[in-house]
């Protein structure tokens, strides 16, 4: 047993489970783990830390198809491919993996669910959370040359005239009159700029005016 590596691994278990750390029983099911890992890649990166269980009991990892079910989930079911490193480390007579996920410079990232849709996940606390699409649209917006501010048309008016309060993106639209998809775009580059801010409550995404 090293030492070390005991102390280390107990060290991030006492944290507990949070916005960048999960913990994973057993890596036995890629879609499971893939979704970690998408939500962790469009966030803001986090160790996942498999032969954990939930109460940070060190169950460890049992066998090589674990392993390779592992980098089945980062490099197979995950698109684009996610930077993801893998560590290993024992502590009583124990094998823990610790893959590291940094924020994705290509997000968003999607995973292959259990219905063979690609879906992409965001972090929000201990939780992986289908991503709104106005965040999509944000992510990939922000990989883009900032430019101009938008223009204050008409558009603009009835949406911003829309936003009293916070609202889920559906009564968004319903209160502007404007086409969904428009909404989304429009809401994805005011949340760029910092004219809208989105919080996740009670289960909805919700947008408001900063």
């Amino acid at each position: 047993m090293k030492t070390d590596d005991k102390r280390y691994l107990l060290s991030l278990i006492r944290q507990g489970e949070h916005q960048q750390q999960d913990f994973k029983y057993r890596a036995n099911d890629a879609c499971k783990l893939a979704k970690t890992v998408s939500a962790f890649a469009n966030t803001d990166g986090g160790r996942l830390l498999i032969g954990i269980r939930d109460d940070g009991h060190l169950s460890g990892v049992r066998s090589e198809e674990e392993i390779y079910v592992m980098h089945q989930a980062a490099y197979k079911y995950c698109k684009p491919e996610p930077s993801i490193s893998f560590d290993t480390y024992h502590a009583d007579g124990q094998t823990i993996v610790v893959a590291t996920v940094p924020t994705s410079a290509r997000r968003p990232v999607y995973a292959l669910d259990e219905e063979g849709r690609m879906r992409a996940y965001v972090r929000i606390g201990d939780e992986n959370i289908i991503a709104s699409p106005v965040l999509l649209v944000s992510q990939r917006e922000s990989q883009k040359p900032r430019g101009a501010m938008i223009a204050c048309d008409e558009t603009i008016r009835r949406l911003l005239q829309a936003m009293q309060g916070s609202l889920t993106l559906n009564q968004i639209v319903r209160l502007s009159g404007l086409p969904r998809r428009r909404v989304i775009v429009l809401l994805a580059r005011l949340l760029r700029f910092g004219t809208v801010r989105w919080e996740y409550v009670g289960q909805q995404f919700r947008f408001c005016l900063s």
